[in-house]
């Protein structure tokens, strides 16, 4: 069975956010292996997540059927493997240039449109946050005050903000204080400082961010797609803008632009095949 490795939120190899990706596209209609084969696999790719998707031969409102496992445990929703996954169509010839995509997922239909630069856009719900108190040992957990912290909801994310990039930059956290925090993924950010451009790939940004999931098996995520449908409401409201660029600082680093649109957030990205494997063991 063919399995791919996809750099996602990246125009360059071995940077931005690294998914692998089964595409079960064989003779319709198709299903998904039993649950342990899938978590099985996951955990054998040891990265972030591992999506695996078919196509679905009669839903009028989805084309194909997309999960996603960390090497742990499934997750309901992942922005990287899904722009990793919609590159892969794009590639295989699936998704034209002009044309969209739609998963049914554990969160609702999602869908991935290819546009004309080859860019990808992903439709995604945005999270509803709800500023809270910021927990105890949140500070101690990273190393630095934290300014105020946000519910996410059904996000299942806790946002924390942090004074400044460079703090933000130079945290090194406790891992097991993250872990007793009360949010299995806590996502930290903070506003760019001006003039805010990376080095390495010279791109603009607005907003910057870390991820930490230790509890979910990823200590440090590279970038994490769907954790800006909560960055985008919070920097859109304070910096007056319905489209951004954020920018996240893990050692890989890689960048999200970020549409704005009520009740949905267009997370935007570049997406760059780095491995092509044949997985031997049966699923």
């Amino acid at each position: 069975m063919r399995i791919r490795t996809v750099d996602a939120f990246t125009a360059r190899a071995y940077a931005g956010n690294p998914a692998a990706v089964v595409l079960l596209d064989g003779e319709a209609p198709r299903s998904f292996p039993p649950d342990a084969s899938l978590q099985a696999v996951a955990a054998e790719m040891n990265l972030a997540e591992t999506a695996f998707a078919h196509p679905l031969a009669e839903d009028r409102g989805a084309d194909w059927a997309l999960r996603w496992f960390t090497p742990t445990t499934e997750v309901d929703m992942c922005g990287h493997a899904t722009l990793a996954t919609a590159h892969l169509l794009a590639e295989d010839g699936v998704l034209p240039e002009g044309g969209r995509v739609r998963f049914r997922t554990r969160s609702g239909v999602l869908s991935a449109s290819r546009e004309p630069d080859s860019t990808l856009t992903l439709d995604f719900p945005t999270a509803t946050l709800t500023e809270v108190p910021v927990p105890d040992g949140a500070g101690e957990a990273f190393g630095a005050p934290v300014v105020a912290a946000w519910d996410t909801g059904g996000l299942g994310m806790l946002v924390l903000e942090i004074a400044d990039e460079a703090t933000l930059r130079g945290l090194t956290p406790d891992l097991a204080a993250v872990t007793a925090l009360p949010s299995p993924a806590v996502l930290l950010t903070a506003a760019a400082t001006p003039p805010a451009r990376e080095a390495a790939q010279g791109a603009p940004y607005d907003f910057v961010s870390r991820m930490f999931a230790p509890a979910q098996g990823i200590p440090e995520d590279p970038v994490t797609g769907s954790a800006h449908t909560a960055l985008a409401p919070l920097w859109s409201q304070r910096l007056g803008r319905g489209e951004l660029t954020g920018f996240q600082i893990s050692r890989r680093t890689g960048y999200v632009r970020t549409t704005l649109r009520g009740a949905r957030t267009l997370l935007g990205g570049s997406a760059v095949t780095v491995l092509d494997a044949t997985l031997h063991a049966p699923l």
